[in-house]
């Protein structure tokens, strides 16, 4: 929070990021050949010189796909028996790290997400505030609608920046203006943690005042010139967002999960309207912008992240991405999927969905497996599930087909005793001591269909929050508030109905209805980074991640020849043992952040 603010005032490293943030366009750009060393007095004089700099804030949004180990890694939606931090955290090892950290090899600081370390955060915040404050302080310099949108724009990358932190740690230091310790004092300096409701209410008024000032479009779509940029849509949406995260019960039951006299990781007192706030907050973006009117589901979930759809109608924002551009593509194919695709080794097998995960898949007639009238069968668990199943999930047996293969490829993950090198395989791997997965399945969700796995080869852009997830929002909140009302259906029922499975049975009492919504979320977001904070904010990460995960193991009656029968086992992961700690719900803040500031206090349980 101390560094000196003046060395981003030098922006010729920005020219590359112009390629996928379209702040102003490459005419406009290409008009004066010195913007790539604008001084502190140019910087400034012109809507497009300014954009510059808003471009590089724009740049520090995380590209998520390409982070070692994604967020999913810390939660009971997959199985993970690998070398990196998650392995360790899912085991109950989680310590302040002695200094800002976001290693994902083996490290035991818990998840950061590759991007938010606490230094990071700050660097993103001191950008977002240069440029609020330099614009501010030559506004004569500027046109008015320019002047207005790109305010909006700087403050929700703020806010959303925050929001990402906040949903870590708590309470943060809530810095609106940029810090120089050539000519501020150390008090001026030193910014305390704030309680996690002060840090709410920053956020969300922020987020407020730039959807009421109504200078930023609802949404971009596909071909537009500033498409990348903040919108009204995603401003609205986060808010609903964060609304519903801080109503959970680790925050907003009057009681700590740990002795928290500061405040810092929950409400001081309950705040009883807010399950109400977050279903107002997100019906008004149902009923202004959502059903067709700018926004509403997308009709193919499973070619919702080709990268020829992006910006479509369920995209509320994302993070642009370009294909076979060093260090601006997507290498999230290279770490999963099957391992071998067509007997070549082509991934690292990572995402390895959990037997628990795959139980939420419904039948195709809508009812739960474990519902007696529902034709589940155990030893013939594949055959007549959900349409999402099949399109997100590798199974033993799959035909598994992406555009860029020449061939359809039939997946195995049973164990083969025949097989003369079952480390060349997909078969499951219980000792974790090879890339084949862990767990009996692997993930299809989210691969890219158009080209083979390697670096920077894919150019999908990460998507942050889509529309579903409004709706999802929007039935918890509101089942939470009310209760089951004909809203709550018709919001969950438009998921299920994309998902070609039958409505919800009506006459659910409030808990059955609580079910249903959780159940239908990890379904449809599953792999999207949402598991996490759903564990954490319904405070069940003690009994999710508390408890050993489950694989399903399949093996012949006759290994020797596989004459016999295939039996399904469905057996607790072996090489790790399941841990959860109570301060695990929240993230340490490095010692060495605590030692150079006083006023910052640790987390609960560090």
């Amino acid at each position: 929070m101390k560094r000196n603010i003046n060395n981003i005032l030098r922006l010729g490293i920005l020219t590359l990021f112009i390629l996928s943030i379209s702040a102003c366009d490459q005419e406009d750009f290409l008009e004066n050949i010195d913007k790539a060393n604008l001084s502190d007095a140019t910087q400034w004089a012109s809507d497009g010189n300014a954009d510059i700099f808003l471009n590089d804030v724009y740049s520090q949004l995380p590209n998520k796909w390409n982070s070692e180990e994604n967020l999913d890694y810390y939660t009971d939606d997959y199985n993970i028996s690998h070398y990196y931090t998650s392995s360790n955290w899912r085991q109950g090892v989680c310590i302040a790290p002695s200094s800002s950290t976001t290693n994902p090899w083996g490290g035991t600081e818990g998840p950061t997400e590759r991007n938010y370390s606490w230094e990071n955060f700050f660097v993103y915040i001191r950008k977002a505030n240069t440029f609020i404050q330099k614009i501010e302080e030559n506004k004569e310099n500027f046109s008015t609608d320019w002047y207005n949108k790109r305010m909006d724009e700087a403050k929700f990358l703020r806010a959303f920046f925050y929001s990402e932190m906040f949903m870590h740690y708590g309470g943060l230091p809530v810095i609106t203006v940029p810090l120089d310790r050539n000519a501020m004092t150390e008090e001026e300096l030193l910014y305390p943690r704030e309680s996690f409701g002060a840090t709410f209410d920053f956020i969300v008024n922020e987020l407020e005042a730039i959807v009421n000032n109504g200078y930023l479009p609802v949404k971009y779509n596909a071909g537009d010139g500033e498409a990348g940029h903040a919108t009204i849509g995603a401003a609205l949406a986060l808010k609903g967002w964060m609304e519903l995260f801080a109503a959970g019960e680790l925050f907003n039951s009057g009681t700590p999960y740990l002795p928290d006299p500061e405040n810092i990781v929950h409400f001081a007192s309950p705040r009883a309207g807010l399950y109400a706030q977050a279903a107002a907050t997100n019906k008004k973006f149902i009923d202004q912008y959502g059903d067709g009117q700018y926004y509403e589901l997308f009709d193919d979930i499973a070619n919702f992240w080709r990268a020829a759809n992006e910006y479509n109608s369920e995209v509320i924002w994302d993070r642009q991405i370009v294909a076979n551009v060093s260090g601006m593509g997507a290498n999230y194919e290279r770490r999963g999927g099957p391992t071998y695709v067509l007997g070549q080794y082509m991934t690292w097998g990572n995402y390895n969905p959990t037997q628990e995960l795959v139980d939420e898949f419904k039948m195709a007639n809508g009812k739960d497996i474990n519902d007696p009238t529902s034709g589940y069968d155990p030893q013939d668990p594949y055959v007549d599930r959900e349409p999402r199943f099949y399109d997100f999930i590798v199974y033993d047996g799959a035909p598994y087909k992406l555009d860029w293969m020449p061939e359809t490829d039939i997946i195995y993950t049973r164990i083969d005793e025949t097989y003369p090198n079952p480390d060349k395989t997909n078969q499951i791997d219980l000792a974790g001591k090879t890339d084949a997965g862990d767990s009996g399945y692997y993930q299809k969700k989210k691969l890219n269909p158009d080209a083979p796995p390697a670096d920077d080869a894919s150019g999908q852009n990460f998507v942050y929050y889509r529309y579903a997830e409004v709706l999802l929002n929007y039935a918890e909140a509101q089942n939470e508030a009310v209760g089951p009302d004909a809203s709550v259906y018709s919001a969950i029922n438009k998921i299920r109905a994309r998902g070609g499975i039958p409505d919800l049975e009506p006459g659910l009492s409030q808990e059955e209805m609580r079910e249903a919504i959780r159940s239908e979320r990890r379904v449809e977001l599953c792999f999207e980074s949402k598991r996490y904070h759903d564990n954490k904010r319904w405070k069940i990460a003690e009994q999710t991640m508390g408890t050993q995960r489950h694989n399903m193991v399949i093996r012949n009656t006759v290994p020797s020849d596989n004459s016999g029968v295939w039996v399904y086992s469905v057996e607790e992961e072996v090489k790790w043992t399941a841990a959860f700690n109570l301060k695990q719900y929240m993230t340490p803040i490095p010692q060495d952040v605590i030692d150079q500031n006083p006023k910052i206090v640790q987390n609960p349980g560090y």
